[in-house]
């Protein structure tokens, strides 16, 4: 770690709803799905006092319960990490020495040689047209590295000039086969998740391609759903594994944190953890084996496909990239400080220690949240660049002006006017 320091959610796509037995109802909820169904079991209105006491009550005997289970895991499970089968290199528990985070605040995060990477996304979506705002901002504590922004405009109806019939049949039929406005959803071919990815792809491009630090953070996980999978699109599933493997191999000195992770199990491990201290857990080809085998990667592409002079089907791209890339990554989990809880992170395989000690350093800063302090300045930027109504302001004049100020708004966006 010296020495270094010396040179220097995913958010899966919704799933059918697995099958629920009334067994596993009453494990789950402490009481029959017949009773909870049965409205004279309700009450009417809500008595407040009540209502505390049995919150109270419940969250007493959970906290008391996770209580024993962190010194079990303690115990039990911690000595284990480092032997169990596919665990990554240095997978294990690690103790922080607040010296170093000293020395990570003077000599890297402080002095701008760390750079953080956010992005905001703002979408109106009405009958007519759907506009996707996209704005990605990079910082470090030296001050505002510069935001970057993009505009996709869609539209169902574009009149070529032909048939006016034949257009309006291909108008209905392209609009049965989206969601409602303001309704995402799985028959929509650019749905919310198109998004999310283009943003998410944004991100790691602006940290491998315009972060000039010696170290890069990130949002989320380095290869997460939406661009393993290419939201449907297997030109940006190319693309993005491309920026991915680059930043992996060549530049290697990156954090990624995740928000709100799915993962309970890495969360339940990193409960049992004490403050500044982190564990090495997984590695990334284990996080995203599923999505891979389970994905579609079959349809043709036009980007270009050649893999260090070979070309593969995307289909092989995407497994190449999940066998040779994603075992240099590895995932950990840390907690910075007393009140907050664990924090999932992604790093080189090489580079985790300095890694987890930057993010660590960052995150004690926010004492109450224990999450990087940098992430939240590059959001707080992105969404004072892109935020607010920098979308909404002038579409709302364009439409007055157009002759339809609220002809095309939604129920829900009308209501509040």
């Amino acid at each position: 770690m010296y020495d270094e320091l010396g040179s220097q959610a995913s958010t899966p796509a919704p799933q059918a709803p697995l099958e629920v037995g009334a067994a596993e109802f009453k494990e789950s909820f402490g009481e029959d799905l017949s009773r909870t169904l049965d409205l004279d079991t309700w009450r009417v209105g809500e008595d407040l006092a009540q209502a505390y006491a049995r919150i109270e009550a419940e969250i007493r005997d959970a906290v008391a319960h996770e209580d024993v289970l962190w010194s079990v895991i303690r115990a039990r499970l911690f000595p284990r990490l480092a032997a169990y089968l596919g665990a990554p290199p240095g997978a294990g528990v690690y103790d922080v020495r607040r010296a170093d985070l000293e020395r990570i605040h003077r000599d890297l995060l402080f002095s701008g040689r760390v750079e953080a990477c956010d992005g905001t996304r703002q979408v109106h979506d009405t009958l007519p047209l759907t506009i996707h705002q996209i704005g990605v901002s990079l910082v470090s504590y030296q001050g505002d590295q510069g935001s970057w922004g993009h505009r996709l405009y869609r539209r169902d109806l574009r009149m070529a000039g032909g048939d006016p019939i034949a257009e309006m049949a291909e108008l209905l039929e392209r609009r049965e086969a989206r969601e409602g406005p303001n309704q995402p959803g799985r028959r929509d071919t650019f749905s919310d998740m198109a998004g999310r990815a283009i943003m998410a792809y944004a991100e790691r491009a602006l940290l491998l391609h315009r972060s000039t630090a010696h170290w890069r953070m990130g949002h989320g996980s380095p290869a997460p759903y939406e661009l393993i999978t290419g939201s449907g699109s297997l030109d940006l599933m190319i693309e993005a594994t491309r920026v991915i493997r680059a930043l992996v191999e060549d530049h290697k000195r990156f954090i990624f944190v995740a928000s709100e992770p799915n993962d309970r199990l890495l969360l339940t491990i990193g409960q049992a953890l004490k403050p500044m201290q982190f564990a090495i857990v997984r590695s990334l080809k284990e996080m995203i084996d599923k999505t891979v085998d389970g994905g579609r990667y079959h349809t043709g592409v036009t980007r270009d496909t050649h893999w260090d002079g070979v070309k593969l089907t995307p289909d092989q791209w995407i497994k190449r990239f999940r066998d040779v890339v994603a075992p240099k990554v590895v995932v950990g989990v840390y907690r910075a400080t007393r009140l907050a809880g664990p924090q999932v992170f992604y790093a080189h395989a090489d580079h985790f220690d300095v890694a987890a000690h930057i993010a660590i350093a960052d995150s004690i800063l926010q004492e109450h949240r224990g999450f990087p302090l940098l992430i939240d300045l590059a959001a707080s930027v992105c969404r004072g660049v892109f935020g607010g109504d920098t979308l909404t302001g002038p579409v709302a004049t364009a439409y007055t002006d157009a002759g339809a100020p609220f002809r095309y708004l939604s129920e829900r966006a009308a209501r509040w006017l």
